[in-house]
């Protein structure tokens, strides 16, 4: 049985029927009359009562739980992320602020860079501060910045703080022992947002299916993903006594998702130690942490003829994009079904098809490659060992 929520005006109606039935009396049709007036009050009560009811009713399920915060008795709430505390995983990530090493280059060798230090990107906007102090004794000296505080009046957190090995920032106040412009050398934290709504919801979602197991495939999951900006975690058995797990993180970090050297080291630590204590990955496990790698495969879709090809052909392309990125390898026991590790001519041909058909139009036919080689119908493509794919090209020839 659906469960329906009747509108007010059904609600009264059915106290003026119950009037009715209870007193024998026919109702007054007038607006005003007191049995209509008052079936309209409670009929306003009895409405509260049902959306409060039906939202209660949703946060007893994580997918529809809510993600705002709401104060009931007196006590401040958000459902879903009393549902992460609940299951293990704690509150959503905070957003990273990222660290940069810079090269200052040094005009008079004496004095130093005190730590808090400004210095601004007109690259980004954010302001960075000098974590530790620098002498100034040599030409070139190298010092930490952390991004501090943004535009918006924010932390500066987030990868809007992430720069390239040879951006430059500037003193906010200059020296004159030292150039006013400093280069990034290199990125020793990378600046991480956010977790959002549907990602934590997500993750959520994983840990009440991906209970803990005592060192399995699943835990090395759960570890990993307490890191910052990682998107998965896919263990495997090594050579014998060894693991080797492969991170993949956020597009906003990396578009391929390639996991730079400290998300790796982070993820180290995570699967090793909790609270700092080594009692995390069983104590003969030796840990190989590494960044998955992305296959690329390249779509040919011949004879393509229907009206407004360019935007069936956009459809086409994202549709295609998307299936790719979908796909990652399957782990027995850590990858929830179906599986999504083989990629097959004939998935890409069923998209092709059903957009090519709905516009009311034809193709002749769609060709896949994967490194200058046609992938067939069998043997199909199949993903292991970290292999996470990507539509290189999608050509419409």
């Amino acid at each position: 049985m659906a469960l329906v929520t009747p509108t007010t005006n059904e609600v009264a109606e059915q106290i003026i029927n119950q009037v009715v039935a209870s007193t024998s009396t026919v109702t007054t049709l007038l607006p005003r009359a007191f049995t209509r007036f008052f079936s309209k009050v409670l009929a306003g009560v009895f409405m509260l009562l049902y959306k409060y009811a039906g939202w209660t009713f949703l946060q007893m399920f994580v997918r529809t739980a809510s993600f705002s915060e709401t104060t009931v008795l007196g006590q401040k709430i958000t459902p879903l992320i009393e549902w992460g505390r609940l299951i293990g995983i704690g509150e959503p990530r905070a957003a990273t602020q990222s660290e940069l090493l810079l090269d200052i280059v040094v005009t008079n060798q004496t004095g130093s860079l005190v730590a808090g230090t400004q210095a601004t990107s007109n690259k980004n906007g954010i302001t960075y501060l000098l974590l530790a102090p620098v002498t100034l004794d040599a030409a070139i000296k190298q010092g930490t910045f952390r991004a501090s505080s943004d535009v918006d009046g924010g932390t500066g957190g987030g990868t809007i703080g992430n720069l390239d090995p040879g951006d430059t920032l500037s003193l906010v106040n200059p020296l004159a022992n030292a150039e006013r412009d400093m280069s990034v050398d290199s990125v020793t934290t990378t600046g991480t947002d956010g977790e959002t709504e549907i990602d934590y919801r997500q993750r959520v979602i994983d840990r009440f299916q991906k209970q803990a197991q005592g060192g399995s495939g699943v835990d090395y999951v759960i570890w990993g993903s307490e890191v910052s900006g990682v998107k998965s975690i896919i263990p495997y058995r090594g050579v014998p006594g060894f693991v080797d797990v492969y991170v993949e993180v956020d597009s906003s970090i990396e578009p391929d998702g390639i996991a730079p050297q400290d998300i790796l080291d982070d993820v180290t630590k995570a699967i090793t130690f909790e609270d700092g204590e080594q009692t995390r990955k069983p104590i003969d496990a030796f840990l190989s942490v590494i960044p998955i790698t992305r296959r690329g495969f390249d779509v040919f879709v011949s004879g393509l003829n229907v009206p407004d090809s360019a935007t069936v052909e956009t459809a086409i392309t994202g549709a295609v994009e998307q299936y790719f990125l979908d796909r990652g390898p399957y782990i027995d026991g850590v990858t929830p079904l179906p599986r999504r590790d083989v990629i097959q001519v004939n998935n890409i041909k069923t998209i092709v098809d059903s957009f090519a058909t709905a516009a009311g139009g034809s193709y002749d036919g769609v060709t896949l490659f994967f490194a200058g080689t046609a992938v067939e119908i069998t043997p199909s493509y199949a993903l292991q060992n970290g292999e996470k794919a990507k539509a290189s090209l999608v050509d419409f020839s």
